[in-house]
């Protein structure tokens, strides 16, 4: 191989990897990382391995052609204040979009709705800034609370979902809560049909949600 044939050959590759990037993105070859913050529904509380919200979850969409990886980012007992406590650090991983699903434990201890409603707009609005595409989850609060508690309460995500660009899913347990046989014996966390039921009636909003995570990374 002589000289001049080198010289050309080495140009040839110089060209082809300086055009690479214009047709090849990495970070959109990789799968979407979705992080699912939450309370012990997020968590999977007294569920078996494997049924959990986010596992079910990550499996809906793939089986409709959707690479994404839901990162568990659920803990048990959590309020508001500490899912603000942790999202720097729940951000460091870089997700392309996030799945809030907080508030329920603030209103079974009787946090004021203001505080709840505080934290959660400082959630969001650390998300937006990021420009990290969100799906926000509600909760309804329990009716033995008093009218006053559940009219202020109910009315945090609403709110929220007309003051920030997210998609919004107004229950979190629609479908799902009060009914026997998709909860555990506590009446309040679903086991794995409920579960089950939860994550088809998300999915759509979910799908929407990494369409414009997909959309982001291009």
């Amino acid at each position: 191989m002589n000289g001049r044939f080198k010289f050309f050959l080495s140009m040839g590759l110089v060209a082809a990897l300086l055009a690479l990037p214009s047709f090849y993105n990495p970070a959109a070859a990789r799968p979407l990382k979705i992080l699912a913050m939450g309370t012990s529904l997020t968590q999977g509380y007294g569920l078996p391995p494997g049924t959990e919200f986010t596992t079910q979850l990550q499996a809906a969409l793939k089986r409709d052609g959707i690479d994404a990886d839901i990162v568990n980012a659920g803990v048990s007992g959590d309020t508001s204040s500490g899912g603000l406590s942790r999202l720097e650090w729940s951000l460091a991983d870089h997700p392309d979009a996030a799945i809030i699903e907080l508030g329920s434990n603030d209103m079974l201890r009787g946090v004021p709705p203001s505080v709840t409603e505080k934290n959660l707009r400082a959630i969001l609005a650390t998300l937006q800034k990021d420009n990290i595409p969100v799906l926000l989850t509600g909760m309804h609060a329990q009716r033995n609370l008093g009218a006053d508690y559940v009219k202020e309460f109910d009315g945090i995500y609403p709110r929220l979902a007309k003051d920030y660009p997210v998609i919004f899913y107004p229950f979190i347990l629609d479908g799902v809560a009060l009914n026997p046989k998709l909860n555990q014996a506590d009446g309040m966390h679903p086991n794995p049909a409920g579960v089950k039921v939860i994550v088809a009636r998300i999915l759509p909003d979910v799908k929407k949600l990494a369409a414009q995570a997909a959309k982001n990374k291009r």
